[in-house]
């Protein structure tokens, strides 16, 4: 048994992981917006171990969801102060929260950053920095990510026009970098990437062509399995099948780059 944190997972794929990984006897936690959503996400997985509820929107609310599964680890161990922090920890965290490429308009958080930039972009990043460390690490791209550039000296849409189909798009390619970058600096966790396919999920919309039921497979593969592939870290996957992603999330000066602005962004930077 696997105990699994997925992010953003009151509805959608991240629930559908969790659903899948329930069944086959592993601990899941999920993550809920608020209350409400919180209650939905029992009502859907009735096995569920915890909800964590936060909105990850805001800096103080990605401390608070990190600082929640903690200690739900915590709990879990007996409340040991004393447990080593490779074992109390999750054995994989699936970062899926995001928010879709649909905004009109550059929308603000009460920390004065892009929306969309903050949950899909500095949550994963702020949540992997605060959270003890994870045997495996999963985050969630897009097949977007490989048409944008990672556009790291406008960040946060000071400068250009809004247009929020690519800023999701550079969200999800940060999200690869991401993964790819945590590859490097904790060579002990196994990290990956992965797209899941346009699917129609509320974000996906109606009309998305690919499988919904091989969307949530990858993520819940690469959390427990003990496939040699899986257990492969720094590699970018597509229905368990190995993908070139952009080769721009592959540039370790570019994924040093965007930890670095995080860091800036946050006030915490990646521990080593």
């Amino acid at each position: 048994m696997s105990r699994i944190f997925i992010t953003g997972s009151s509805e959608g794929l991240g629930l559908m992981a969790g659903q899948l990984l329930a069944s086959q006897g592993h601990e899941v936690v999920l993550h809920a917006r608020n209350a409400k959503r919180a209650d939905d996400a029992r009502r859907a997985l009735p096995q569920v171990a915890a909800v964590v509820v936060g909105d990850v929107s805001t800096i103080a609310g990605m401390r608070e969801v990190a600082e929640q599964a903690d200690a739900y680890i915590g709990a879990s161990r007996g409340g040991q102060a004393d447990v080593p922090l490779d074992v109390a920890a999750f054995d994989a965290v699936i970062h899926n929260v995001a928010v879709g490429y649909r905004e009109p308009r550059r929308i603000t958080t009460a920390d004065g950053l892009p929306h969309l930039f903050a949950i899909n972009t500095l949550a994963p990043y702020l949540l992997t920095a605060l959270m003890r460390r994870p045997k495996r690490l999963i985050y969630l791209s897009s097949g977007m990510h490989h048409h944008v550039d990672a556009n790291l000296d406008d960040l946060l849409w000071t400068t250009r026009r809004w247009d929020g189909s690519t800023a999701y798009a550079e969200s999800k390619l940060h999200d690869a970098m991401l993964a790819f970058a945590m590859a490097r600096h904790w060579p002990e966790v196994v990290s990956s990437a992965l797209e899941p396919g346009w699917v129609p999920t509320r974000m996906g919309g109606r009309g998305a062509p690919d499988d919904m039921d091989l969307a949530h497979r990858t993520q819940a593969w690469l959390a427990v399995s003990e496939d040699a592939q899986a257990k492969r870290s720094g590699a970018y996957w597509f229905h368990q099948r190995r993908l070139a992603p952009n080769p721009q999330a592959l540039d370790a000066a570019l994924q040093d780059r965007l930890l670095a602005r995080c860091a800036e962004i946050s006030g915490v930077a990646m521990p080593t």
